[in-house]
C-alpha cells in the first residue's frame, strides 16, 4: 500500500499518475492558500442546502449522518444507491470554486456533488462513480475543504490498495478508465473530530440529463 502525504509531480512539474495501471489519479496538492481554503469552508457550511443523504437497500431506505447537495448548469437528475437527486441551480460561492478547479485542471464541468463530513467518524464505503448519467471516462475533481483526511484507491481485480492524505484546499482529480477498475473510498477515522466538505466537479451526459436509473 502507498501511503504518502507529500505531492509526487513529473520532470515538467505536473502531477504524477498515482495509479500504477487501468486509469489515472493526479494530485495537485492545494491550489489555494490556507485562510482562502478555511473562508470558502465557513461559506460552504452556511450557504449550502445541506440534506442528509439517503440510500435504499433491499427495499429499505437507509437516512446517512453525511450531508450531501447536488449541484448544476442544468437541474441534471442524478441517482446513486437507488435514490436520485435533482441539481439545484449554482450559488456565486460554487462558481468561483468551480473556475478554479477547471482553471487548474484545464477540464470543463457541469454539474457538483458536494459531500458534509461532521467528523472522522463519518465515511464512504468502496464504490465507483460510474453510473450511466455520468459522461464515461470523463475527469472527476475532489476539491477538498476542512479536515484533512485519508483516501483510498482498490483495484477491482487485483484488490491493490493506494491510499493518500487529502490536505484542506487540495485538488485529486481522476479520468480514464479510473471508475471502470478502480473503486474508491473515503475510510472512517477516530483520530480526525473536525468537518470536511468535499466537491467533486463532474460532467453530466446531457443526453440522459432527465431520466433516473
Amino acid at each position: 500500500m502507498i501511503n504518502k502525504t507529500v505531492d509526487m509531480f513529473d520532470d515538467d512539474s505536473e502531477p504524477i499518475n498515482r495509479l500504477p495501471k487501468d486509469g489515472k489519479v493526479h494530485y495537485y496538492g492545494p491550489v489555494m492558500s490556507s485562510s482562502n481554503a478555511n473562508n470558502h469552508f465557513k461559506g460552504l457550511l452556511e450557504g449550502i442546502e445541506w440534506k442528509n443523504d439517503v440510500a435504499v437497500m433491499y427495499g429499505k431506505k437507509i437516512v446517512t449522518q453525511r450531508k450531501v447537495a447536488w449541484y448544476g448548469d442544468e437541474p441534471y437528475r442524478y441517482t446513486y444507491s437507488n435514490h436520485t437527486k435533482t441539481a439545484l441551480p449554482w450559488s456565486e460561492a460554487l462558481l468561483t470554486l468551480k473556475a478554479i478547479v477547471e482553471k487548474s485542471t484545464q477540464e470543463i464541468f457541469n454539474s457538483c456533488l458536494l459531500n458534509l463530513y461532521h467528523n472522522g467518524s463519518e465515511g464512504v464505503a468502496w464504490h465507483s462513480d460510474d453510473e450511466k448519467e455520468l459522461q464515461r471516462g470523463a475527469a472527476i475533481a475532489s476539491l477538498s475543504l476542512g479536515a484533512e483526511r485519508k483516501f483510498s484507491f482498490k483495484h477491482k481485480q487485483s484488490k491493490d490498495t493506494i491510499s493518500l492524505y487529502l490536505q484542506p484546499g487540495s485538488l485529486l482529480v481522476m479520468t480514464g478508465d479510473t471508475q471502470r477498475y478502480w473503486q474508491h473510498c473515503l475510510p472512517p477515522t477516530k483520530k480526525v473530530h473536525a468537518a470536511r466538505i468535499n466537491l467533486t466537479f463532474r460532467r453530466m451526459n446531457i443526453e440522459i440529463k432527465s431520466h433516473s436509473i
